[in-house]
């Protein structure tokens, strides 16, 4: 049977035959001219031999780069200009430094988007307290952790073709049941059932969308977001937390205790750089740090921890905040030493643009840098803002400094 499978080899059309025995010719043309060059003594028979065995070289050199043009078109759904890019992605990329980005929300999608262009050794370390909007209603149907935060990773992170990333994307209209529910969440969540879990269903889904890198949840217990206030009062969902619009005491997970997930910790431990935000403080960056041993594997890191603060203020969690105060929340809810640096951002926002983000309750973050660096963390001012609809970190800038601050410091330490 073995025998005759290797026989299709032989059919018309496998793209195989031709270029194989232009290969075995070529061998035999270089043979048969280093036999000339070794036998003959004539000037013009040796240069007629070099003749052949140069043309040999070319005939064995088409030949096997045919054969292999043959395999990967039919191996690979992909044409040449991709084959470069997968090829530069698995050999360039996975040389790039071990980076966890830890935080949620649309500022840690938009970090992953940038540095997955400089390194493939991510991991985002994602919170697992929303329970609003479609993951809320999908976490309290199917009694299952939300799955938004860690869709947005997978697309920022995905290597797929640009459909497949809008398919997952996707939002469904009025008119149906699913209204308001996003295809990603909803293709995360049956394939949580299929796969026998929410961490099976994040590295199937991984796996479609061809990740660089890896998303994994901060802990895959059940968690509640909770914010204490200095009246004694407390708000209780991460959804609810923006709209009580009270300065914040403190952030809590309930129930107490939660177990990080293996793979974060691990990754957390092997990190050359770990990188916190941006993102909301108290509902994205913070419910992470708050899972039982991660903010702590974090400080015993020798890794370069780096605290990418925000742009602007938010309505309801940090009204008022300065860069200095952003930090200092970190370190009161955790320990000294879990920030390196502190990246902030210096350019200007533009009257007309500030004025509209003013009338929701939000500002520019002032940039004191002289009391971040009396918290004992390096500052590193830059102008990383973009502006569209929003006012948002600039990816690319973003990640460039980041990797270029993660490689210098490992550089110095080897």
């Amino acid at each position: 049977m073995k025998i005759l499978k290797a026989f299709k080899w032989l059919y018309p059309g496998m793209r195989v035959k031709r270029w194989s025995f232009l290969a075995v010719f070529g061998v035999i043309m270089v043979s048969m001219g280093f036999v000339m060059v070794i036998s003959e003594t004539a000037s013009k028979s040796k240069t007629f031999a070099a003749v052949i065995i140069i043309a040999g070289i070319l005939a064995i050199v088409t030949g096997i780069k045919r054969i292999i043009k043959s395999f990967v078109t039919i191996l690979l759904p992909i044409n040449e200009g991709d084959l470069v890019d997968k090829v530069y992605n698995k050999l360039i990329l996975e040389r790039g430094p071990r980076v966890v980005v830890v935080g949620g929300g649309t500022g840690l999608s938009m970090l992953l988007h940038g540095l997955k262009e400089y390194t493939s050794n991510i991991t985002a370390v994602v919170t697992v307290a929303d329970d609003g909007g479609s993951s809320g209603r999908l976490r309290q149907d199917f009694d299952m952790l939300p799955p938004g935060d860690i869709r947005n990773c997978l697309v920022a992170l995905a290597d797929a073709e640009p459909l497949m990333a809008k398919l997952f994307q996707f939002r469904f209209g009025e008119g149906t049941e699913l209204k308001g529910h996003n295809f990603g969440n909803l293709f995360i969540t049956a394939m949580s059932k299929v796969a026998g879990g929410f961490d099976a269903a994040i590295k199937e889904s991984s796996k479609v969308l061809a990740i660089r890198g890896s998303v994994v949840p901060s802990t895959l217990n059940k968690v509640t977001l909770v914010a204490q206030y200095h009246d004694g009062t407390e708000s209780v969902g991460e959804s609810q937390i923006p709209k009580t619009e009270k300065p914040i005491k403190r952030i809590l997970l309930r129930p107490a205790g939660s177990k990080p997930t293996h793979e974060a910790i691990e990754a957390i431990k092997k990190a050359d750089g770990i990188i916190l935000g941006p993102g909301s403080l108290y509902t994205s960056i913070m419910p992470n740090l708050l899972v039982e041993k991660i903010y702590k594997e974090i400080i015993a890191s020798k890794a370069v921890k780096i605290y990418v603060c925000n742009v602007m203020t938010q309505k309801g969690e940090t009204e008022g905040y300065k860069a200095s105060d952003h930090l200092g929340a970190i370190v009161e809810h955790t320990a000294v030493g879990i920030v390196d640096y502190c990246i902030v951002n210096t350019a200007r926002i533009p009257d007309s643009v500030a004025e509209r983000y003013k009338d929701q309750g939000a500002s520019a973050v002032t940039v004191d840098s002289e009391n971040i660096k009396k918290m004992k963390c390096k500052v590193i001012e830059a102008h990383i803002s973009t502006i569209k609809d929003y006012v948002r970190h600039d990816s690319g800038k973003l990640a460039k400094i980041t990797v270029d601050l993660i490689g210098s410091l490992k550089k110095a330490k080897a």
